[in-house]
């Protein structure tokens, strides 16, 4: 397998690390990223120890901010000369309490879907330098609980559920990920694939420090038990990294168990996703 380079977002802990570390054991050069310099070298030091892999980087940046998300960008475009594979890992599931990043942002939206398309359109120029780029995005089973999109209230200030705001945050992000196929072949790109995945339930961390409210709480709590380890969350993940199976493949949605699936689209339509597609563009432009 010839050597690939790749980029994990939220790759400190949970899906992330794992995702990181069994690339790492293929022989990859991965470049893991986090919002923490001091706990990024822990997790490297990690990786190494597990996989005699000495070839693991990190990048500092603070995906709530599309300023520093950007940084991020242009400090890898000055040290790579190419990116052969993109995994928008990063997210996650807030507070009971409607919060806005420094920018103005509801964070969850902030988080999952305007973060993921800057990096896209950022690394760009890095992914259409390899023989043969994947963009990998996660989304979630819960893009089917976000309930009807109100484009008035895209910020979700009339609205704002945490689960409301998680599932639509999931929802549009499957929604950008299929037009930026399309956006691919307006420019006549055509060795960038784009693809998105839901890990299933995993029992890591993922939204257990959130204040939630009482009974979503106790929910994410007691669902602990029943869900699937880490690493079986992140074979998806690592499979469309790295299989040859998916060589080409794009604009598709896969399971946990590496099948291609449909996503829910009760509210799709393409009227719909061009609206998200241009609000976010909107707001993202002035970054790139």
């Amino acid at each position: 397998m010839n050597s690939k380079t790749i980029l994990i977002t939220g790759a400190t802990q949970g899906l992330g690390k794992v995702t990181a570390t069994e690339l790492a054991k293929q022989g990859h050069q991965i470049i893991i990223h986090g919002r923490s310099k001091n706990k990024l070298k822990v997790v490297k030091s990690d990786i190494i120890s597990a996989s005699g892999n000495t070839n693991i980087d990190i990048a500092v940046a603070d995906l709530l901010s599309l300023e520093d998300t950007a940084k991020m960008a242009e400090e890898l475009k000055k040290k790579y000369n190419k990116l052969d594979v993109l995994i928008n890992n990063a997210g996650a599931f807030f507070n009971k309490q409607r919060e806005l990043t420094q920018e103005g942002f509801e964070k969850t939206i902030a988080l999952n879907l305007f973060a993921p398309l800057l990096l896209m359109h950022s690394f760009l120029d890095l992914l259409v330098k390899s023989p043969s780029a994947r963009i990998i995005n996660l989304a979630s089973a819960m893009h089917k609980r976000g309930g009807k999109p109100d484009f008035k209230d895209f910020q979700l200030q009339n609205s704002y559920k945490p689960d409301r705001a998680y599932g639509l945050s999931k929802l549009y992000l499957i929604w950008v990920s299929k037009y930026f196929v399309k956006y691919l072949k307006e420019k006549n790109i055509t060795n960038v694939s784009v693809n998105v995945c839901h890990p299933g339930a995993a029992a890591t961390n993922f939204g257990q420090d959130a204040d939630k409210g009482f009974l979503i709480n106790m929910i994410f709590k007691v669902a602990l038990l029943f869900m699937d380890k880490p690493e079986k969350g992140a074979m998806t993940s690592i499979y469309l990294a790295s299989s040859p199976k998916v060589e080409g493949v794009t604009a598709a949605f896969f399971g946990n168990r590496n099948n291609i699936e449909k996503p829910d689209d009760k509210y799709y339509s393409e009227e719909n996703e061009q609206t998200v597609w241009n609000y976010s563009m909107n707001i993202i432009k002035s970054y790139l």
